[in-house]
C-alpha cells in the first residue's frame, strides 16, 4: 500500500500470513463443492410403495335387474377396512383391527353379503339416503310459491327421498387416494322431477379411510333450480360385531341438551325439548354413561301405541354454528371390547336410531339374524321436517350455493 506522500507502508509479517491464509481459504473454497452446511436442505426420499396407501380394490358385486353392473370398492389402511358400493353409495362393511396381534377384525356394519340384499327392501342398511333425508309432512311442502308433491312412503308422510330414493340408485364411481387415504368419490345426477322434487341436483359422496381409524364422508349438492337437500348417512353400528344381536349393552353420550319431540307419524311438533328428566337424556356429563339399553326398556313419552321400543328422534347438537366446523355429535362404546365410535359433523342435528324396527326377518352377512335393536344409527343431518319451519337451519339449495356435508367416523380400540 502506498499512501499520498508516496512511500510505502510494510505490514507486519504476521498480518501478511493471515491475510494470505484468509485469501487461499476463499480461493480454495470457491474451487470445491458447496459444503453440506450451506447447502438447500436435501429432498425427502420418495417412500416404498409399501409405505404409501394402496389403490382401492375393485369388483364386481352383482348385477341390477335392468342388466347394469354394480361394483365393490375396498378401502385399507391402518388395518382398518371398509367396503363401499356404488349401488346406493352403500357402505357395506367397515373391519376395525383386533386390539391385539393376531387378533381377528369385526365387521362393525350391519348389510348383506350381496347386491340382492341391497336391492331387495332393506331399512336404508349404509346408504346414503336423499334428496331430502328423514321425513316430510305430508309429502308437500311449497318453495317460491308453488306446491311440490313428492312420493310418500311412510303413512301419508315422505320418507328418506321416496319410493326410489339416492339408496336405490346406482352411482358414477372414481377410485383414488386422496391426501388422508385411500378414497372414493360418488357422483349422482337427479334429474328435475325425480320423486317429485324440483331441479336438475348434482351429488356427491366421497368416502376416505384414514390410518388413525377414521371414516371421513363428504356430501355435497348442487342445482340448477331452487330446490330442498339433505343428504343423510344411514350406517347401523354395532360395535359388538354386527351379528352379535342386541346394542342395549352399549354406552352412549349424545353432546346434546335438546331433542324434537314428535307426533304419531314420527314428525317433529316443532318444539326443542330439553332431554333432562327423560329417556333422552345422554349427556356427555352423566357418570356412568348411559347403556342404550335404558332407552330401549323406557318408552318415549310420546310414543304412540305399539311404537317399538327405543329412541328414534333427532337431537339438537350442542354449540352449533353455521360456520362448517365439526363438532362432536355423540359417542358410543361396546364396554366388553372396548371399541368406540366417535361421530363428529358440521350440521345442527343427529338422529338417534336404536333399530326399533327390526324384527329378526332380516338376514345379513354370514346369515346373521337382526334382532331388534340390533344395530344404532348415528345419522346427522338438518332437522327433520325442516322446510316446514322456516326459523331452523334451512334445506334449501338455489343455483350457485353449494350444499355441503361432512361427518367424521373416528373408531378406537
Amino acid at each position: 500500500m502506498t499512501p499520498r506522500d508516496g512511500k510505502a507502508v510494510r505490514r507486519p509479517p504476521r498480518l501478511r500470513r493471515v491475510v494470505g491464509g484468509v485469501l487461499a481459504a476463499m480461493l480454495g473454497w470457491l474451487g470445491s463443492p458447496i459444503p453440506p452446511s450451506a447447502a438447500e436442505p436435501p429432498m425427502p426420499d420418495v417412500p416404498p410403495a409399501a409405505a404409501r396407501p394402496a389403490e382401492p380394490a375393485v369388483r364386481v358385486f352383482g348385477s341390477l335387474p335392468d342388466g347394469r353392473e354394480a361394483r365393490l370398492f375396498t378401502l385399507d389402511a391402518g388395518g382398518f377396512r371398509a367396503t363401499i358400493t356404488d349401488f346406493g353409495a352403500i357402505l357395506t362393511s367397515f373391519l376395525v383391527p383386533g386390539r391385539n396381534a393376531g387378533d381377528p377384525a369385526t365387521d362393525v356394519v350391519l348389510g348383506f353379503d350381496n347386491l340382492a340384499g341391497y336391492v331387495g327392501k332393506h331399512p336404508y342398511f349404509g346408504a346414503t339416503v336423499g334428496r331430502c333425508g328423514n321425513r316430510i309432512a305430508g309429502g308437500a311442502f311449497e318453495l317460491d310459491g308453488k306446491t311440490y308433491r313428492l312420493a310418500t312412503n311412510n303413512g301419508p308422510n315422505h320418507l328418506h327421498g321416496g319410493l326410489v330414493g339416492f339408496d336405490k340408485k346406482l352411482w358414477s364411481a372414481r377410485p383414488h387416494v386422496g391426501a388422508r387415504g385411500p378414497a372414493v368419490e360418488f357422483s349422482l345426477v337427479s334429474p328435475d322431477g325425480d320423486e317429485g322434487y324440483p331441479g336438475q341436483l348434482t351429488a356427491r359422496t366421497t368416502y376416505t379411510l384414514t390410518a388413525e381409524g377414521e371414516l371421513i364422508v363428504e356430501m355435497e349438492a348442487t342445482t340448477d333450480a331452487p330446490t330442498i337437500v339433505n343428504l343423510v348417512h344411514h350406517s347401523y353400528w354395532n360395535l359388538a360385531g354386527q351379528a352379535s344381536g342386541s346394542i342395549a349393552g352399549h354406552e352412549l353420550a349424545v353432546f346434546a341438551d335438546r331433542y324434537l319431540p314428535v307426533d304419531a307419524g314420527s314428525i317433529p311438533t316443532g318444539v326443542f325439548a330439553p332431554v333432562a328428566g327423560t329417556p333422552f337424556d345422554f349427556r356427555p356429563e352423566l357418570a356412568p354413561r348411559r347403556r342404550v339399553g335404558s332407552a330401549i326398556e323406557a318408552l318415549p313419552p310420546d310414543a304412540a301405541p305399539g311404537t317399538p321400543r327405543g329412541v328414534d328422534h333427532d337431537y339438537v347438537v350442542r354449540d352449533w354454528q353455521p360456520d362448517g366446523t365439526l363438532r362432536i355429535a355423540a359417542i358410543l362404546k361396546d364396554p366388553a371390547s372396548g371399541r368406540t365410535l366417535e361421530v363428529r359433523s358440521d350440521q345442527p342435528g343427529v338422529q338417534v336410531y336404536m333399530g326399533n324396527f327390526l324384527d329378526g326377518t332380516l338376514h345379513g352377512k354370514a346369515g346373521a339374524v337382526y334382532v331388534p335393536n340390533g344395530g344404532l344409527c348415528l345419522e346427522t343431518q338438518k332437522h327433520p321436517d325442516s322446510i316446514h319451519h322456516p326459523e331452523w337451519p334451512s334445506v334449501r339449495l338455489a343455483p350457485g350455493q353449494n350444499y355441503r356435508h361432512v361427518m367424521v367416523h373416528r373408531f378406537t380400540r
